[in-house]
């Protein structure tokens, strides 16, 4: 018998030219699935998503999955997609493995932790405060600077990573420090600000690709209403003095006095040190974000 993927309506395109479009995953004539396939409207055709499989219970465990996204890489070869990604719950253990055996490798994963009833305490002589309009003027050029430096340094062109940088940056604090829900905070040790905070609350439902409607929510979100750690930044002279830890605390306590329960943050596969400090905080990985060159 033989697995194929047959679209089930058009081809949808964007103004903007990212296209998208939905197919039935058939054995022979016989509907086992469906398969979403779509190009990333921040990068054009280069980059494509497989943004969802799934296999009929009965038909699972017989290769259809693998089949399906392999003809879904097919598709996006023939879109001008030099790579594709796609995003798994940490609990789906079965596709882990699959996308593993496809040559998918993580990229990076969103983790969340369940707060405790109790306010952690900062470490002796360490406190938080809000930012003044002052130092946010600063530390806005900075995070602007800094996601855009990610992007780019991940292959993304510079202009668009600027952009995007200081489009989402507008989004997400439309008042600046005083956007109604976002907490920007200074760390002080002994009376020096030696690093910075920005926690937020997340959307009460999850959003669709790029956050997922575009994919860096997906990727900077965690749905359920709980806080978000959108930026946390040590002074360059500050750094190996364990403040990057107050900074999570500092998180939580803040997080905690504005009535949430969880929080969520998103870390990059190749950034060890932070993923190590997050483990050891108590953060579990909810979704990975994997990515595969296409040859």
């Amino acid at each position: 018998m033989t697995t194929t993927i047959r679209p089930t309506g058009p081809l949808q395109q964007g103004a903007d030219g990212a296209k998208s479009r939905t197919y039935d995953v058939c054995v022979n004539s016989r509907h086992v699935g469906r398969i979403q396939i779509a190009t990333d409207p921040r990068f054009g055709p280069a980059v494509g998503r497989i943004e969802g499989l799934r296999i009929e219970e009965a038909d699972r465990g017989r290769g259809r999955g693998t089949v399906a996204a392999l003809a879904a890489e097919e598709v996006l070869r023939g879109w001008g997609s030099g790579e594709v990604r796609v995003t798994v719950p940490a609990d789906a253990d079965a596709a882990l493995r699959m996308a593993g055996a496809l040559g998918y490798v993580e990229r990076s994963r969103t983790m969340v932790k369940q707060l405790p009833p109790v306010p952690p305490e900062l470490p002796a002589g360490t406190t938080g405060r809000p930012m003044t309009a002052e130092e946010y003027a600063s530390w806005r050029a900075k995070a602007v600077e800094g996601y855009a430096r990610d992007w780019i340094e991940r292959g993304t062109d510079e202009a668009r990573a600027r952009a995007m940088s200081e489009r989402e940056h507008g989004e997400l604090l439309p008042g600046g420090a005083a956007t109604e829900g976002a907490h920007l905070m200074v760390l002080e040790e002994r009376g020096r600000a030696v690093g910075s905070l920005w926690v937020a609350r997340a959307p009460a439902s999850a959003p669709t690709e790029e956050r997922e409607e575009r994919e860096e929510r997906e990727e900077r979100e965690e749905p359920g209403g709980g806080g978000y750690i959108y930026d946390v930044l040590v002074a360059d002279e500050h750094r190996g003095r364990a403040h990057g830890r107050s900074l999570m605390l500092l998180a939580e306590r803040v997080a905690l006095a504005d009535g949430m329960n969880t929080i969520g943050l998103h870390v990059y596969a190749d950034n060890t040190p932070a993923a190590r400090l997050y483990d050891s905080l108590g953060y579990r990985a909810t979704r990975h974000h994997l990515v595969k060159r296409l040859l």
